[in-house]
């Protein structure tokens, strides 16, 4: 089967597409459990994927939606294979930085450390509805639709995920943080 040669507009498209949500999409990856040692390589997967498929995008609906689709799938696929590790690398330290409200710094690094960490307890179909409808905003139709779920689904997931979510933090800070 041969493949369309894509126009300058739909190249046009991509390039406007990428620029503007690259950082959703490698935000969302992170979110979902790809780790940031990673992620640049899976985001630049995702927009491969999202090439090869400008055909089917309707320009007339949001981009979030159908890229969270796209994420989605390959932090699915990311998470399974079986080389994956768990260590913890040199990329994962802080390096000691000169800015002003070093405090500050830490403080949300600590946030986002904890917030990562009670992601990562969540079981990713759930994870997913929570972190595109609680955290990206998207509409929870999108995501259903997205996810090819039923919606009523979508909202149960949303439900046990938001208790999950709680539960970890809580279980966390007793812990004494994310680590």
């Amino acid at each position: 089967m041969a493949s369309r040669v894509p126009t300058e507009s739909d190249v046009a498209r991509f390039r406007e597409l990428f620029t503007t949500e690259v950082r959703y999409v490698g935000k969302t990856l992170r979110r979902l459990g790809v780790r940031d040692a990673d992620l640049e390589d899976i985001t630049h997967d995702v927009f491969l994927q999202v090439y090869g498929k400008m055909e089917t995008y309707d320009h007339e609906r949001p981009a979030r939606p159908w890229l969270f689709a796209f994420a989605f799938r390959l932090a699915s696929d990311y998470r399974r294979r079986a080389h994956r590790r768990t260590e913890v690398g040199a990329e994962q330290l802080e390096a000691p930085s000169d800015r002003p409200l070093a405090d500050a710094l830490l403080i949300e690094g600590d946030r986002r450390a904890l917030v990562d960490a009670a992601l990562a307890t969540i079981d990713l179909d759930r994870r997913a509805v929570l972190v595109g409808h609680d955290m990206d905003e998207l509409p929870m139709k999108e995501i259903a639709e997205s996810l090819g779920i039923p919606l009523n689904t979508a909202y149960s997931r949303l439900r046990v995920a938001r208790e999950e979510f709680a539960s970890a933090v809580v279980r966390l800070r007793k812990q004494g943080g994310a680590r």
